[in-house]
């Protein structure tokens, strides 16, 4: 694993670890956070590929500086990129440019919440589905707005849209490619839960302070079997949680749980 003090160097986003809870934060406010125009999509992956690394984080919080949590695509760069290149040469841009953020979100080991502070538009609204925990200001915003420019999702945005709010929904806000409010996103399940702007980081930590006070490898185990339970059969899945299961109860920290629940105290956990 990786000195935690070792934080990756990073262009367009700030990273800090506190307590177990590392925290991004995009900081393209000049271009709202898209994520194409923009370092960010490097400084994303660098930092989820640290997270795997580093023992010490056992939680992510991702979120956006200034007025927008991302806005996705920048127009103008848009623009110019499908001027200028071929068919071929914008599938392998995609490839090898903003697709490394859904794969990276798929091998990530830790719980990340997504801090929504304003508009989650387009690969911005695709990189807030792809968080396992989703809490938005008052400001936030959500749409999954492909269809208005022409296009539709790029980076894999169908595929984790349907599994936040199920096929039909789903249909309707790609078809439409209307803009949803926090509260209507909160009922639609969107959001676990909507706090006033002052709040949302905050209210992030708390959450984020919760699954660090659990034993590390439990969480780092349960992310992945919650991942796996998405593929595989019944029986596939019984399979790996036997498995999980055995490695987990030879751990010290479930010693140390079992025996911190009968004397009625708090656990200390050391992530072996």
């Amino acid at each position: 694993m990786s000195d935690p003090a070792r934080i990756p160097d990073l262009r367009d986003a700030a990273l800090e670890l506190e307590g177990r809870v590392a925290l991004l934060t995009l900081k393209r406010d000049d271009k709202r956070n898209a994520l194409t125009g923009t370092a960010l999509v490097d400084d994303i992956c660098a930092t989820l590929e640290w997270v795997n690394a580093t023992a010490e984080v056992s939680a992510l919080i991702l979120t956006g500086a200034g007025s927008a949590f991302s806005a996705g695509g920048d127009i103008k760069t848009m623009r110019s990129r499908a001027m200028a290149s071929t068919a071929a040469e914008m599938e392998r841009y995609y490839r090898h440019g903003i697709q490394r953020i859904p794969r990276a979100m798929k091998a990530v080991e830790v719980p990340v919440i997504a801090a929504v502070n304003g508009p989650a538009i387009g690969a911005g609204f695709d990189l807030a589905n792809m968080c396992d925990i989703r809490i938005g200001s008052t400001n936030a915003q959500f749409g999954e707005t492909f269809v208005n420019l022409g296009l539709m999702s790029g980076d894999g945005g169908a595929w984790f849209l349907q599994r936040v709010v199920g096929v039909q929904r789903a249909a309707e806000l790609t078809f439409t490619g209307r803009i949803v409010k926090a509260e209507e996103a909160r009922a639609l399940g969107i959001l676990l839960e909507v706090t006033e702007p002052e709040r949302l980081l905050p209210r992030a930590r708390e959450i984020g302070a919760q699954i660090a006070a659990k034993p590390p490898l439990a969480v780092r185990y349960a992310k992945r079997t919650l991942r796996l339970a998405q593929f595989q059969s019944v029986d596939e899945h019984l399979e790996a949680c036997a498995s999980f299961q055995g490695a987990l109860q030879k751990t010290d920290d479930h010693l140390e749980a079992v025996t911190a629940f009968i004397e009625k105290r708090r656990g200390s956990f050391k992530g072996r």
